[in-house]
């Protein structure tokens, strides 16, 4: 811009030094020559210093606020005003980027939380009423009945223990999520903490035409080091939720893949699979895939996001693969052991 204003400057200069060239003797051209020279350059720098020290004055509280220079105790004043400008430019912008993202985080988290709510209340108030219900009819008169007074307290208790069951999750969860469970590492066979979970599952699987299996027949020992207790409870829930949506005379199999300092463990199944567009919120706490069926088979919602919780809490990962209609496969890595010597 101080550029342009000196050229400017200096033609208005000429144009008046010519009409004033046309009244006096040659010799005055060196005159002029000069006068525009001097009142270019000295034009240039009177605006560039101007326009410096005013871009300067109100630029710079809006870059030491973007760029907290007070911390870092930064002089814009030794930097040329074209460069502040880039400066500022190129940090407002990405100060925008940056609070967008935020806010959109915020906004997701606001979202999520509400649905949270709503899955705990919803989740809570089915056994509270059932159990509500129950016990009203007793008291109305039904417990001098002995066709149903056992009969309803059952069904009351068994509303109870699935609303401690709800609780017992979610006690976990937050526990796992700030730290409070710490996680006991130690060297384990996961193929015997497997046989030992098919055990416990193996009359509700064949009640329901499910197999269970290992991948390969006469599996040797894995060794892996973590936290037995909660990769226990980590294969219960994967190996339940096979079962649970398996398909009538299907199958679910654990098999193992060595990955250098890790062992890939592999949960998969024939069932019914997961559509697609429900696979990136199934490790979400209370999501169901089909809420209906889901409270049907007596699970709290909170399966998932426990087996979750427990694999980060050992710095490893879960992924998900399903296509609908024909199976679903768990994988997670776990740190190898050493083997007994």
């Amino acid at each position: 811009m101080a550029f342009y204003i000196a050229i400017l400057a200096a033609l208005v200069t000429g144009a008046a030094g010519a009409m004033f060239f046309n009244l006096v003797p040659d010799s005055y051209l060196a005159i002029l020559a000069g006068s525009i020279i001097v009142v270019f350059g000295s034009v240039y720098m009177l605006v560039y210093l101007l326009i410096n020290k005013f871009f300067l004055q109100k630029i710079n509280p809006i870059y030491n606020t973007i760029t907290n220079l007070k911390e870092t105790e930064k002089k814009i004043e030794t930097k040329p005003a074209e460069q502040n400008i880039e400066n500022l430019n190129r940090e407002v912008e990405d100060w925008a980027t940056n609070k967008t993202r935020e806010i959109d985080q915020l906004k997701e988290m606001e979202n999520y939380r509400k649905e949270f709510l709503g899955n705990v209340s919803h989740e809570m108030k089915t056994p509270l009423t059932s159990a509500q219900g129950y016990m009203s009819t007793l008291l109305d008169g039904g417990l001098d009945d002995p066709s149903i007074n056992k009969l309803y307290l059952e069904r009351a208790m068994k509303s109870v223990r699935r609303l401690i069951n709800i609780v017992d999750d979610l006690d976990t969860i937050t526990r796992l999520d700030s730290g409070e469970i710490p996680i006991h590492f130690e060297d384990f066979d996961i193929v015997s903490l497997i046989r030992d979970v098919h055990e416990v599952q193996e009359l509700r699987a064949k009640e329901l035409g499910i197999e269970l299996k290992f991948a390969k027949e006469n599996q040797e020992p894995v060794i892996v080091h973590a936290d037995r207790k909660r990769i226990q409870e980590v294969m219960a829930n994967l190996i339940i939720n096979s079962i649970n949506y398996g398909s009538k005379n299907g199958c679910t199999s654990v098999e193992f893949e060595d990955h250098e300092e890790n062992i890939l463990v592999k949960v998969c199944d024939n069932g019914i699979g997961i559509p697609n567009e429900d696979l990136p919120r199934i490790f979400e706490r209370f999501y169901r895939v089909d809420e209906y069926r889901s409270r049907n088979k007596g699970g709290t919602g909170l399966g998932l996001a426990i087996v979750k919780h427990v694999i980060e809490a050992h710095n490893q990962t879960i992924r998900v693969r399903s296509k609908e209609g024909e199976g679903t496969c768990f994988s997670f890595t776990l740190r190898k052991g050493r083997s007994p010597e």
